[in-house]
């Protein structure tokens, strides 16, 4: 994969309301075409599931399209449409048109929700009851900021109240959530920013201080009970977004990096700078990707050198050319902010590429980059990468560069699987209402080793028994501890 190529995933839904110019019907033409000409998985798709699968599938579409007025029915309907072809490298966003964002009343917000429901309690009465709580459980003070939430159990349910809040949309005493028990299962009735119910089917206490409610975590304030190590740990690396580096053990270190992310390059090679003589005095590595949707090649470049134990045999791909996707190219080539060297090779990609108009073209002269280094660490001995459903895109190739070392072993579940159509670009509607995120590239691991819809799978299975937070922990001991009958 060319490292001057970005990789994206994103899906995008808004509202807004059509422009008297444009239909749905335009929309979807427009969108069929594009796609149909431009997209570099576009055929491949098609020669799995066949001409007529794919013209029953559309017809159907352009007669769901012909009475759809609403913008976002439609943009929904559109993508819908779209996911035929890949569940990721790919996105449809509404353009929104140029308006005056209206002025927030306060007050008006304020009096919108004056008489909502509120719990009535008393400061120094509460602050004392929970002052003599012996064990962790659901009562308590909670902060989940701009919020801070006392939570009793009143008959069968724990009401959350608020303490602190902006003072506009919640105020003190008002109720932001119910917790029910039903027959030992915990679930709730969250309220939005906006008052709004949400119906939340898993309620749980992680670890003493941590309260879980699907979107929602809430960390406790008041009373204070010993903290969990591995649950603030998991936190922490879960909510950063900065890459983070922390020693385990006199064996054991760990760096975890939320995102690959082309604007993240320096602190992920500044981290690795600053603990380079820690890591490679240290037996066992674990690098954390959970969560991590990828971004470009570029930032893993220095995790390499760490892994690294024989050639590497890195996959390349080839650039569906056609005067829509080569005006990308010819951006490059065009970049002011561009350094001279990038320019040249845009050009020369660009000139090539329109010497072969509706062809595959590979702008390397290899199919296949071996890399290699002349150094290899003797430390870190071991290496455990954890993985989850939330690794794709750069991360993914990551994992199929890293999973070649003799160190290296993967941990947790099977990854996203989006990467054998890649290197995104994006087009504007006609109308300018729209716009379509597809893929310019294609592997050349198709169709031998394909990851697309499929992800790579772990060499170590975390089950569903084994909690989240406790991941780190179960890839400590299979790597740290040795097996005992």
């Amino acid at each position: 994969m060319n490292k001057k190529l970005l990789i994206t995933i994103m899906i995008l839904l808004s509202k807004f309301v059509f422009s008297q110019n444009c239909s749905c019907a335009d929309n979807f033409v427009w969108l069929k075409e594009t796609f149909e000409k431009n997209d570099a998985g576009f055929q491949y798709v098609i020669d799995q599931k066949g001409n007529d699968d794919y013209k029953k599938y559309s017809d159907l579409y352009a007669e769901k399209v012909k009475t759809i007025t609403d913008k976002e029915i439609c943009t929904e309907t559109l993508l819908n449409w779209l996911l035929y072809f890949r569940r990721g490298h790919l996105w449809l966003n509404s353009i929104a048109p140029n308006k005056i964002s209206d002025k927030i009343d306060n007050e008006k917000i304020r009096k919108q929700f004056k008489d909502w429901e509120t719990y009535a309690y008393n400061e120094k009465e509460f602050n004392t009851y929970i002052s003599k709580l012996k064990e962790p459980s659901m009562e308590g003070i909670w902060a989940s900021p701009p919020y801070k939430i006392g939570v009793r159990k009143v008959n069968n349910e724990c009401i959350g109240f608020i303490l602190e809040a902006d003072g506009v949309y919640w105020s003190k005493t008002q109720i932001k959530f119910k917790i029910q028990d039903k027959n030992g299962k915990l679930s709730a009735t969250y309220f939005m920013q906006n008052h709004t119910s949400s119906e939340i089917n898993e309620v749980k206490l992680i670890g003493n201080n941590y309260l879980s409610m699907d979107f929602v975590l809430l960390k406790r304030i008041s009373p204070a009970f010993p903290a969990d190590i591995s649950v603030d740990r998991y936190q922490k690396f879960q909510s950063t977004s900065i890459p983070l580096f922390e020693k385990l053990s006199d064996k054991t270190v760990i760096i975890r990096i939320p995102s690959f992310d082309g604007s993240y390059k320096k602190q992920i090679d500044s981290l690795i700078d600053a603990n380079m003589q820690i890591i490679t005095k240290t037996e066992n590595l674990i690098i954390d990707l959970q969560n991590n949707g990828g971004g470009s090649d570029e930032c893993f470049e220095n995790l390499i050198p760490l892994i690294y134990t024989n050639p590497i045999r890195v996959i390349g791909m080839e650039l569906l050319s056609t005067p829509l996707n080569n005006k990308r190219m010819e951006d490059f080539a065009n970049d002011p902010d561009a350094s001279v060297e990038d320019k040249k090779w845009a050009k020369e990609a660009f000139d090539k590429l329109n010497k072969n108009l509706g062809k595959f073209v590979n702008l390397d002269s290899n199919i296949v980059d071996v890399v290699t280094s002349d150094t290899m660490y003797t430390y870190p001995k071991n290496v455990g990468i954890i993985i989850n459903g939330g690794c794709g895109s750069t991360t993914e190739q990551f994992i199929l560069a890293a999973k070649q070392s003799k160190k290296v072993k993967l941990f947790g579940t099977t990854t996203f699987g989006s990467l054998d159509i890649s290197n995104m670009y994006s087009v504007k509607s006609p109308c300018n209402d729209l716009e379509l995120g597809y893929c310019l590239s294609k592997s050349y691991r198709i169709p031998d080793f394909t990851i697309d819809g499929k992800g790579t799978q772990p060499d170590f299975y975390i089950d569903r028994t084994i909690p989240n937070y406790e991941w780190i922990d179960f890839v400590y001991e299979i790597m740290c501890k040795p097996y005992k009958k």
